[in-house]
């Protein structure tokens, strides 16, 4: 592959992927990024949600990380999540559940809420809702 770079995927528990690619697409702090070969240095705090590995010939593969950081260096783009899966291991109705009940927390004046666990929790359901979306829409296009 003569425009590529090796790219790794690692969360706390495992190694999620590692190999040569053209291309990774992955949610920043900041909005989408889209890594090319000879993209600058950068080292940039990951929202949830998905990320996209583009291969040679256009082959993509999707992966869902619950955050953290994303570090790219001359030859090498790595992502350190705090937790990541492949998006076809996601479970769509425990995802539906996870943002139903954070939605009921929210909604539930009498109960002792902490906002913030429960928006956290809210954004990472909703996130792996949109990669579970994203990789279904692709998957009707083919």
């Amino acid at each position: 592959m003569a425009n590529s770079f090796k790219c790794e995927i690692v969360s706390a528990e495992a190694s999620i992927y590692s190999g040569e690619v053209e291309q990774v697409v992955a949610s920043g702090v900041m909005g989408d990024l889209g890594i090319l070969p000879g993209h600058a240095p950068l080292l940039t705090e990951l929202q949830p949600g998905p990320i996209r590995v583009i291969h040679d010939g256009g082959q993509e593969e999707n992966y869902y990380v619950s955050g953290g950081f994303l570090e790219v260096q001359p030859d090498v783009v790595t992502v350190l999540a705090d937790s990541a899966a492949r998006a076809k291991d996601l479970d769509e109705a425990a995802a539906e559940e996870a943002r139903q009940h954070a939605l009921k927390a929210f909604n539930d004046k009498s109960a002792e809420l902490d906002y913030s666990r429960a928006a956290a929790e809210l954004a990472e359901a909703v996130a792996q809702l949109r990669t579970i979306q994203q990789l279904r829409k692709k998957a009707g296009k083919g």
